[in-house]
């Protein structure tokens, strides 16, 4: 079912800009003070509840007039059918010739209108799920029969960075088992973090997580042969070894086999799941083993909430719509380039680096669907810390500096509770100083839009200029009742959908990457070079040839 049909009559797309375009020249130096003062019910006007999560974005630069028009461009861009077309087997990635179904990974186990992609996704799931309870019920042993105490994960990218994000996350969710298990992440080629880790760990009870989709990303088959050469130097070459101290994941399984990798510690993937999106397929398996099968469950089930919520909510009280209409009126009429991520909760310390990749490398493009270049500005560069830490770092130029930046600040209404943390002597304290960072959450957000307005009005006159705040920097603030697995499974799944709206409304393909692969295709023709393998610069740029010298040794800085 997709979303229903607005009861507004759909103009063609042209007559639908012109009216954008003059509310741009209404809005754009229109402050938010006039906004709220215009509309006493604001936030109940420009807020959705969608059980547990609360999305407040009454503090953009809009009104009812904004978000009508809004709405008209995306039904001009036809989303309703292109919502269709995602949730179905369709191959919209049409540069890859492949569907792009993430969505298929958190469908429940008996769904009815796809169920051979649910039972294809389940066979894989519950293979996954039998692995990590016999790694927390400490039947899964090494070699030498000691049971697995550590599990490194050793990916890059979307294998890498959903994972470690929402480990990190959901760590206060961590699964109790006979024996501690701790999870590790290893990511950068140049071996910097396998250098600090290697030397920590004891090989027998060391399990290899080893992640790639395609099994042929340099940057992972290099760590996993220096993890490999590591394993075999302590415990020997025997294959039985290997057995029992890799895991795959990939859609290549006879690479993985030919890599040595036993066929029953290989877990598939499908080419119809891009990398970043591949969080909730067994690229989750290190998210599952901290949080526990029954947790992972209800991560997928999170997720799954958000899906039908796209595809049934009116457009004016879908989450991920508006997420994806406002952006782009920020962006393509506000001419505001850049939006900071910024949750006030430690355990999203790796959001932001998550959203990133998400953002930037599904929407970073400018050609469209039709060969022909963007008509717009497309994805915004996203950044973004943890609140507190960044309050001390760029605050200072979201509130008195030239640029122009739209937030999301991400909070916890709960954070810590007695039984969740009874090894701490003062709870009440914790949860002061949970009420501390919602403090400033709220008094950020609160600045930024206000500026001056917020401030004491008997001291403004007094105040020099450079006390002074304009303010009208717009922001969304997302609350949730608790950080938990179903709740962090909807956020992400907000965002994933929010970027494929933007796609729509930019006319281009969100699921490729053809940048990224270019880059790894360049590496891969100057690696033989600076091996000595190759001795021929002459095809190389001045720049490269000079920087290729210095670090073969022949020329000096």
């Amino acid at each position: 079912m997709v979303a229903k049909v607005h009861p507004y009559p759909i103009e063609d797309l042209g007559s639908v800009i012109v009216q954008l375009n003059s509310l741009k020249d209404e809005f754009e130096n229109k402050h938010l003070t006039e906004l709220f003062a215009e509309d006493q019910q604001r936030f109940q006007n420009f807020s959705v509840a969608l059980d547990p999560i609360v999305y407040d974005f009454s503090k953009h630069r809009v009104d009812q007039k904004v978000i009508k028009n809004l709405v008209q461009w995306v039904h001009a861009q036809e989303l309703s059918p292109w919502i269709k077309r995602l949730f179905s087997c369709e191959e919209i990635n049409y540069t890859e010739q492949r569907a792009a179904m993430h969505w298929a990974l958190r469908l429940p186990k008996n769904d009815q209108q796809h169920p051979k992609v649910a039972e294809h996704v389940h066979a894989q799931l519950e293979r996954m799920f039998s692995l990590v309870n016999k790694i927390h019920d400490g039947q899964y042993r090494g070699a030498t029969g000691e049971v697995i105490q550590d599990v490194v994960n050793i990916g890059v990218g979307g294998s890498d960075l959903g994972p470690l994000m929402v480990s990190h996350a959901l760590s206060d969710f961590k699964k109790s088992t006979q024996k501690p298990l701790n999870t590790h992440f290893v990511s950068t080629i140049d071996g910097s973090q396998l250098s600090d880790l290697l030397h920590k760990l004891r090989p027998e009870t060391t399990l290899f997580i080893i992640s790639s989709k395609s099994f042929g990303t340099i940057d992972t088959l290099s760590n996993a042969q220096t993890v490999r050469l590591w394993l075999e130097k302590a415990l020997g070459q025997d294959q039985h070894i290997l057995k029992h101290h890799f895991i795959g994941v990939s859609t290549k399984p006879e690479k993985m086999t030919a890599w040595g990798i036993a066929p029953e510690n290989q877990f598939l993937l499908w080419d119809w799941v891009g990398g970043r999106y591949s969080l909730w397929s067994c690229i989750g398996l290190p998210v599952a083993l901290t949080i526990g099968v029954d947790g992972f469950k209800q991560f997928l089930a999170g997720a799954h909430a958000i899906d039908q919520h796209f595809q049934t909510a009116p457009f004016e009280k879908n989450i991920p719509v508006l997420m994806g209409l406002l952006g782009a009126w920020n962006n393509n009429f506000l001419d505001i380039q850049t939006h900071a991520v910024l949750p006030y909760d430690g355990r999203l310390k790796y959001f932001a680096s998550y959203l990133q990749q998400l953002e930037m490398e599904s929407n970073g493009k400018s050609i469209q669907r039709n060969g022909e270049k963007v008509d717009w500005d497309t994805c915004p560069i996203v950044w973004g810390e943890v609140g507190p830490n960044a309050q001390h770092a760029f605050y200072q130029l979201l509130h008195q500096g030239t640029q122009s930046v739209s937030s999301d600040f991400i909070a916890p209404v709960h954070r810590y509770n007695a039984k969740q943390f009874t090894y701490v002597d003062n709870a009440d304290a914790l949860i002061e100083q949970h009420h501390l960072a919602l403090s400033n959450c709220l008094a950020q957000s609160r600045l930024l839009a206000f500026g001056n307005q917020a401030l004491d009005q008997n001291e403004v006159s007094d105040l020099p200029e450079y006390k002074k705040y304009d303010g009208n920097q717009p922001s969304t603030t997302i609350l949730m009742q608790e950080l938990n697995p179903y709740s962090l499974g909807m956020l992400i799944a907000m965002y994933e959908h929010k970027v494929f709206v933007q796609s729509v409304l930019w006319n281009i393909n969100p699921f490729d990457q053809w940048g990224v692969e270019k880059g790894k295709e360049i590496a891969n023709q100057l690696l033989p070079i600076l091996n000595g393998e190759q001795t021929d610069l002459s095809v190389l740029d001045a720049s490269t040839q000079g920087l290729i010298h210095i670090l073969m040794g022949k020329d000096h800085v």
